[in-house]
Order: structure tokens, then sequence, then C-alpha cells
């Protein structure tokens, strides 16, 4: 906050703006914007401040900007990396976009909705299927997690194999620049070349550059045919083997894949109710797999079948389990989406969020898994996610019985010893959780100068007082 300001003039002014009711100041009801979904982070505010309209967002905006106000947008605060949560200074402000959740327009005939950025993924989902519809982007979280913060960090989640990124299924965004200006690209076309396309600049920027208030999204068709399998692979490379096996013998209906090792079915089996073990036996590694077609009559039970014979026949596969019904698709589903709360109840676990070239998954895993079994002796490897676009969640927990203490000490060593690996391998160090603050140093040591120096220009001149997300994504200029 700007010296030249005051504490009760900033809230009064919040409060001409909002209204009295939408300045949260009170330390019970702004608590749960000032913590993360990790609890790694935990700040201060001078207020939450929960607009309704994206006239209130812009007057807001150009309020803070003119007193120097930092903003740290805020959706459904789902996110890994702290990048939601504000310092402990308490000179910055939350906006909370929760109250911004009007769906504002749906057209079935193109194919796209225009949704504001407080609306909950799983309602966008509904409001596709409502008219025979598909919004393709599926989260764990996404019974909280808001559209906005999907936009803001680009997230993945678990069709990126068929659908892309968020990133890709965007047509149009409103979005408040720091001064309160509105730039609206809100249009619903697939081809517009009219000069740079300014609305991916804010996709995955994570609130730096300025906030989305909505966004014009692609639909799909709805998916009217689905094959499921929970499947045993003899390795990693034979999961990716089988993967591109599935792909050209399906003619790319492949809409998820993911890895999965054995002691994520431990995990989830032994810590969340109602989870089985999908196979008799127990495998080092197994593959959820899922095909779909929108034409009700593709035998897409028969395709995945028979790929999975072949499969078998070359070696890939040791066991095999085809969903029957859709009760049998939802444990199998369960058990997958599960893996994060079973590492949480666990006990202690060092993350990291990486994207590699398919063809070197394996690689990857079998020198990073011996460099741990070989330095972190109290360590146990959780390696699971979307192998279908090189996205691995390769965290690590502590074994039973070890020293917390001792175990979280050897993040830095391992978070080195990891990104170094990636980076070398041509990956990235975070493929859909974003940076936030946790990673803030990670990307200046790790991204190109050129990639740095270009992005702090684009800072700079859309935010050139830095009150959007400080401390977010880029280090302090």
């Amino acid at each position: 906050m700007s010296p030249v300001i005051t504490e009760k003039v900033a809230l009064a002014g919040f409060g001409r703006i909002v209204g009295d009711d939408a300045v949260l100041t009170d330390a019970d009801a702004t608590a749960p914007y000032l913590v993360d979904h990790r609890k790694l982070y935990e700040g201060k505010a001078l207020a939450v401040l929960r607009p309704s309209t994206v006239g209130e967002v812009s007057q807001l905006l150009a309020f803070c900007n003119g007193t120097r106000i930092g903003v740290v947008p805020q959706g459904g605060n789902t996110g890994y990396c702290g990048g939601a949560t504000p310092d402990d200074s308490g000179r910055q402000v939350v906006l909370s976009l929760g109250r911004m959740a009007r769906i504002r327009s749906v057209d079935a005939v193109n194919y796209s909705l225009v949704a504001e950025a407080g609306c909950i993924l799983g309602d966008l989902q509904k409001a596709a299927l409502e008219v025979d519809r598909y919004f393709p982007l599926s989260l764990g979280s996404e019974g909280s997690c808001q559209i906005g913060g999907n936009l803001s960090t680009n997230a993945g989640g678990l069709n990126v194999v068929r659908y892309g990124m968020t990133r890709e299924l965007v047509l149009g965004l409103e979005v408040v620049l720091a001064d309160g200006r509105v730039l609206s690209t809100l249009g619903e076309l697939r081809k517009d070349n009219t000069g740079y396309d300014l609305k991916s600049l804010f996709v995955g920027a994570e609130g730096t550059l300025g906030v989305i208030t909505a966004a014009s999204l692609k639909l799909s068709p709805r998916p009217r045919a689905l094959a499921t399998a929970f499947v045993a692979v003899r390795s990693v490379a034979a999961a990716v083997d089988l993967l591109n096996l599935l792909r050209e013998t399906s003619g790319d209906r492949v809409s998820s894949f993911e890895l999965i090792p054995n002691i994520a079915i431990e995990l989830t089996t032994r810590h969340i109710p109602g989870v089985a073990q999908p196979l008799a036996g127990e495998y080092a590694w197994c593959v959820l797999c899922e095909l779909s077609s929108s034409r009700a009559t593709d035998e897409v039970d028969a395709m995945l079948e028979s790929a999975l014979s072949d499969a078998m026949d070359g070696g890939l596969l040791e066991d095999a389990a085809l969903a029957q019904n859709e009760r049998q698709r939802a444990a199998f589903w369960r058990l997958r989406e599960s893996i994060p709360e079973a590492q949480r109840i666990e006990g202690p676990s060092l993350k990291h969020d990486v994207a590699l070239p398919i063809g070197a998954l394996p690689r990857f895993v079998a020198e990073a898994s011996a460099w741990i079994a070989e330095r972190l002796p109290q360590a146990v490897l959780v390696a699971y996610g979307h192998v279908g676009d090189g996205n691995l969640h390769f965290n690590v927990n502590a074994r039973r019985g070890a020293d917390p203490v001792a175990f979280v000490a050897s993040a830095d060593e391992l978070h080195r010893h990891v990104h170094d690996l990636v980076t070398s391998l041509g990956g990235s160090i975070s493929a859909e959780h974003g940076i936030g603050r946790l990673k803030v140093d990670e990307l200046a040591r790790y991204a190109p100068p050129l990639e740095l120096e270009l992005m702090r220009s684009i800072k700079c001149a859309l935010d050139p007082n830095g009150i959007m997300n400080p401390g977010k994504v880029l280090k302090a200029i």
C-alpha cells in the first residue's frame, strides 16, 4: 500500500466500489483465502474483495493501481504452487472471483460457451451436457476449482492427450488490465488472424498480467461410446509402446492414458474407503486408459480389447481388466483421482510436476529412481501421471518411521537433481501446476535468459507499477 493512503481510506474506497459486505476484513472470514491448498504458504491481506461484475473489477484495479496496492487474484484456491496466496506484508488484497459465476451463453451450433471466471469447472461440464455437448477439461478438483484459475494456470488434467491443455480450449477472453482497462476478445471464432494473439498472453500468466473475468470456450461432441481398462504393463517403456499402439489401432481415439505405480495402489487402498485393487496380482506399473467416440455405434470396447490382446501377445502386458459397466469405470477412476489425497494422509511428500518428451519418460524414471534409491533411503517414490502427454507427478514420500525433519531437509538436493535431469532430457519443470511462489527461483534458474527478458518486458508493459500478483512467476524487477 502506498504511504500516501491509509488503511482506513483504502477500505472506504473498496467499500464504495463493491459495497461493504463484499469487503472482508474479519479474521475468521478472511482465513480461508490466506492459506494455499497445500498449506505451504500463509499470508496476510489488507482485505479480501469479492466483486460481482467486470465493472467492479475494473474500478478496483484502477484504484489499486493508483494507490500501489498489490492485487492477488484467487479462484477456487486449489493450486499447488502458492500462486493465489498473498505475502505476509498485509499490504496486498485478495481479489476473489467466486461471485462472478454466471454462464453468459451456450451455443450448441457453434460448439462454444461464454462463462465468467468464478464458474466451477464441474458446472461448465454440466452446462455443456445440457445442450448435448462436451467440455473436456477434467481435473480431480473439478467440483471446486474455478475456470478463471484453470485459465490462469493453463491447467492440464486427464484429457490432454485428446483435447489439449486449457489454452487449446480458449476462443477468447475478457481481461481487466492493471490500470482498470478492459480488454475484450470474447469472440467465438475458430479463425482470426488479425494481429497478435493477445488472449494467449493471459492463459498461464497466473494473474501477473491482468485479471481474467470471462472466457469464450470450445466445446466438443459429447462422447457416446467409452471403453476403459486397467492394465498391468511390464515397464514404463512398455506403457509408452502401449500408448502408441492404442493411438494407431483406435484411429487416435485415446482420451486418457494414466501411469499408476503399485505404491499408489497400495496407498489408495490403504487410506481411501471404497477403493479396491482392480487386478488380482501386484504389478510394478499399471495404466488406466480410455478410448472415446462421439458415435454410439463405434465399437470402442472391441477396439480396446483387440489392442490389449495384441499388446499381451507382444509381451507389453501382464494383466488387464476392462470395465464392464459405469460402476467399474468409476471405480477405476476413483483410484486414480484419490492418489493425491492418499499421499497427504500417508505423510510428507516432495512433489515435482514435470513434463518430458514421451519417448524420454522411461530413461527419466529409471535414472531418477536409481538416484533416489541410492541417495534417499528414507524416501519412497510415487510417480504417476498423464503419460499420454508426457506429464509425470514425480512425487517422493517419506517412508514410514522416517524422520520427517531430515526428509524435508533433503528437498533442495532432490529438486535440483530431478529438475537438472528433466532439463537435460528436453523437459519442463512445470507441466500443469504453474510457477506461483513455489518455483520462482526454479524458473529463473532454468528458463533461457532471452525468455526471461521478454517475460519481464511484457510484465513491465502491462503492469508497470507491479501490482498484479506480486512475487509470483517472475522475481521482482
